[in-house]
C-alpha cells in the first residue's frame, strides 16, 4: 500500500490499482484565514483527478474543499459516504456533481473489490459540523486508519477492524478559544497552555488505544497568512499556542513513551508493508529542517506568495446591502420559535457589528437591536462578514465565521455549547436535528448493563442514560462525547 499525504488531512491511498482520495484541501478556507501548512501547491493534482473512491470525512472546509472537488476530481468517482446523522454531506457532494454513493454503516466493514473498508462516525451536535467520521482500510496485507478530526466514543469499534500498521491522527488546535476572547494576557497564557496540553493528551490517548505500529500526525496546524492573523502561528514552540506543529507533537509522543511517531508533510509518501513503513519526502532534508527550524522565514515567504489571493478574497466582502437586523430577524426568528430545547439552554447573545448591534433573545425568541440588556455572549464582528453570510444564507456560522477567528468574544459564566450549536443550525432541518438530539423521552435502564435504550425518537441521537447509584445519568458527555459510564482512566474519556 502507498499512502501520499496531499496536505493537511488529505490522503491518497493506493493499492493494487485502486485508490481512495480522502479530504483533499488546497484552497484557502474560512474567509481566507486558513491555508494548508506546509504549502501543498506543488502537489500533482493530476494524480488526484480520477480516484476509484472519494471519501470526505465531514463538512469542515479544511476537509470539504468544494472548489477543488468541483474543478479537479472526476464526478464518476464512487463516494464512500459516512453514516452521519444528517444528509448534508451527501447533498453538498451532489451539488458538485457526484452521483455514485456507497452508503456505509457505522462500525460495519464492507468489501470493495478486494479492499475492506469501515467508517466509524460521531454524530452529536458537538461533533464537527453535525457529524464527523474515520475511515479504516485493509488491502489484505496491511491496515491503516484515517482518524482525521473525529473523536469516536467507541474505540473498540476501530479495534474490531484488526491491528493497524498506520494511524493518521489529528493532534493540533482547530478552534477559536482562547485567542479570540477578551481575556487579559495572563489568562490567555494559562488557558492556552491548558488547551495545548489537553489536545495533545487527547491525541496521545487515541494513539495508545489504537496501538498502531506507526503514528503520523496530520490535519494541522493551518497556516495563518493574513497580516491580522499571522500572530496565531506557533513560530517558536510557544507552550501557550494551541497550533502545535508536527515536529512538536512527535517530540511530545516520544516524551510519553510512544516511539512509533513518523513525520509526514504535504507530498510525503509512505510505502507500507507488513513490518515496513518507509517514508519518502517530497522535500529535501534541508527543506524539512528549514520548515520547522526557520518557520518564520518559511511562513513569511508563503504569505508573500498568497498576498494577492488574500486581497482578492477580502476585497470581495460585501460592504452594502439590506439592513442587517431585519434580515437576521426574518431568517432566525422562525428558527428560534422551533428551538425549545436550545433556547432553554442559551442566554442572550449580542452581535456587535459596529453601526448595528444585534440582540438574539432566546426567551422572547426575537432578533432586534440591542438596547443594553444583559447578555451571556458578545461577539464583535466586521459587518461585511455578516453581510456575506446573509447573502449566501450560510446555515453553519461555526464552519465559516467562528473558525475564521475574524472576531472577538466576551462571555459571562462558563462555556455554553448550546450557543454554538445554534450557530451550526441556521436552517429548519438543522434546528430539527438539534432539537431531536436534545429531546429526551422516558426509558428504563437495562438492569443487566446499567445502560438504557436511546432517549430520543431518532435512534441516532445521543441520549442514553445509565444507573449511577440512585441516579440516572446521561451516558454521553454533550460537549466531547466521552462515555461517562467508563472509568475515568479509560483512554476514551477526556
Amino acid at each position: 500500500m502507498r499512502v501520499t499525504l496531499t496536505g493537511h488531512a488529505g490522503l491518497l491511498i493506493e493499492s493494487a490499482g485502486r485508490s481512495i482520495l480522502c479530504d483533499p484541501w488546497f484552497e484557502p478556507a474560512y474567509f481566507a484565514s486558513w491555508f494548508p501548512f506546509p504549502d501543498n501547491d506543488s502537489i500533482d493534482r493530476a494524480r488526484l483527478a480520477r480516484p476509484t473512491y472519494l471519501y470526505i470525512s465531514h463538512l469542515h472546509h479544511d476537509h470539504f474543499d468544494a472548489g477543488f472537488l468541483a474543478r479537479h476530481v472526476a464526478k464518476d468517482a464512487e463516494v464512500l459516504l459516512p453514516d452521519l446523522p444528517t444528509n448534508h454531506l451527501r447533498r453538498a457532494l451532489e451539488c458538485l456533481g457526484f452521483h455514485r454513493f456507497i452508503e456505509t454503516s457505522n462500525g460495519t466493514p464492507i468489501e470493495l473489490d478486494g479492499l475492506r473498508v469501515m467508517s466509524c462516525t460521531a454524530g452529536t451536535p458537538a461533533d464537527g459540523p453535525l457529524g464527523d467520521s474515520t475511515l479504516s482500510v485493509d488491502d489484505g496485507e496491511v491496515r491503516v486508519v484515517d482518524h482525521n478530526d473525529c473523536r469516536p466514543r467507541d474505540v473498540d469499534a476501530l479495534l474490531a477492524f484488526g491491528s493497524y500498521d498506520a494511524h493518521f491522527l489529528q493532534y493540533s488546535g482547530a478552534i477559536w478559544y482562547p485567542m479570540t476572547y477578551r481575556f487579559d494576557d495572563a489568562t490567555i497564557d494559562t488557558l492556552g497552555r491548558q488547551k495545548r496540553e489537553g489536545q495533545m493528551a487527547r491525541a496521545l490517548r487515541y494513539a495508545q488505544a489504537v496501538g498502531a505500529a506507526n503514528v503520523s500526525p496530520f490535519a494541522g496546524p493551518p497556516a495563518f497568512l493574513d497580516e491580522e492573523l499571522f500572530h496565531l502561528n506557533d513560530i517558536n514552540d510557544d507552550p501557550a499556542n494551541i497550533f502545535v506543529d508536527q515536529r512538536a507533537f512527535l517530540r511530545y509522543l516520544a516524551e510519553q513513551g510512544v516511539e512509533q511517531g513518523r513525520l509526514m508533510v504535504a507530498g510525503s509518501e509512505a510505502l507500507i508493508h507488513p513490518g515496513v513503513f518507509e517514508v519518502r519526502h517530497a522535500l529535501s532534508e534541508e527543506e524539512l529542517i528549514a520548515l520547522f527550524e526557520d518557520k518564520l522565514s518559511y511562513l513569511s515567504a508563503y504569505r508573500e506568495r498568497r498576498r494577492p489571493q488574500i486581497a482578492a478574497i477580502t476585497g470581495a466582502w460585501i460592504e452594502d446591502g439590506p439592513d442587517v437586523i431585519p434580515a437576521l430577524a426574518e431568517w432566525w426568528e422562525p428558527l428560534l420559535a422551533a428551538a425549545d430545547h436550545l433556547c432553554a439552554r442559551m442566554g442572550p447573545i449580542v452581535l456587535d457589528l459596529g453601526a448595528d448591534v444585534v440582540l438574539v433573545d432566546p426567551v422572547a425568541r426575537s432578533v432586534r437591536r440591542w438596547s443594553g440588556e444583559d447578555r451571556e455572549h458578545r461577539f464583535t464582528i466586521d459587518r461585511r462578514l455578516v453581510r456575506s453570510l446573509i447573502a449566501r444564507h450560510v446555515d453553519d456560522w461555526v464552519n465559516e465565521l467562528f473558525l475564521s477567528r475574524r472576531f472577538t468574544a466576551e462571555r459571562t459564566g462558563p462555556y455554553n455549547d448550546a450557543v454554538f450549536t445554534f450557530f451550526k443550525c441556521l436552517s429548519a432541518d438543522r434546528i430539527a436535528y438539534a432539537e431531536a438530539a436534545l429531546t429526551p423521552t422516558v426509558a428504563a435502564p437495562n438492569p443487566a448493563e446499567g445502560v438504557s435504550r436511546r432517549l430520543s425518537s431518532d435512534d441516532r441521537a445521543p441520549f442514553e442514560v445509565w444507573q449511577c447509584g440512585a441516579r440516572l445519568v446521561q451516558r454521553w458527555c454533550p460537549h466531547l462525547g466521552a462515555d461517562l459510564c467508563r472509568s475515568p482512566t479509560s483512554t476514551e474519556t477526556s
